[in-house]
């Protein structure tokens, strides 16, 4: 900010002080009018703010205004995407168990201790897949240790 432009904003930042409340107004957009008109806008702000906090509170409220006249709009953060979880496919999952009478077990390539239950709804003939809690998953090997349904080389069984 050049040295007559800052001794323009001071004289009219000393006038709106000693102003009566009619005269500020005008005083206030002369002084807007000059700090729109400054290069370098943020220097103009800084240094309206320094001379704005001694004055009294009525005089600092026409000084404000243009603070906020010149300041830019808050640039928006950008939004933090979340990464998006997608479910399970078919493709992730695999047989381990598969009795034709409906009931057929699978545990994810990714992470082989979620295992993954689907039966047929009885009311809606449906298939339905529900995640088996990890404390279960050994008693279900236990139950069905002897069928003959266990898929060969899935690693469920002996898994």
């Amino acid at each position: 900010m050049s040295a007559g432009t800052m001794a323009q904003a001071e004289a009219l930042v000393a006038k709106i002080a000693a102003a009566s409340h009619g005269e500020r107004e005008a005083l206030r957009e002369a002084l807007l009018a000059l700090a729109l008109n400054a290069p370098d806008r943020t220097a103009m702000r800084d240094f309206l703010e320094d001379k704005a906090r001694p004055l009294a509170l009525e005089a600092r409220w026409e000084i404000e205004e243009v603070i906020e006249a010149i300041t830019p709009p808050p640039t928006p953060e950008p939004a933090k995407e979340e990464p998006k979880k997608r479910g399970l496919s078919q493709s992730d999952l695999v047989l381990v168990y598969d009795d034709p009478r409906g009931l057929a077990l699978h545990r994810t390539k990714v992470a082989p201790e979620r295992w993954f239950l689907t039966q047929v709804d009885p009311r809606t003939g449906q298939p339905m897949t529900a995640e088996v809690p990890a404390a279960q998953v050994a008693q279900i090997k236990t139950q069905l240790a002897g069928s003959p349904y266990w898929v060969l080389g899935s690693g469920g069984a002996g898994a």
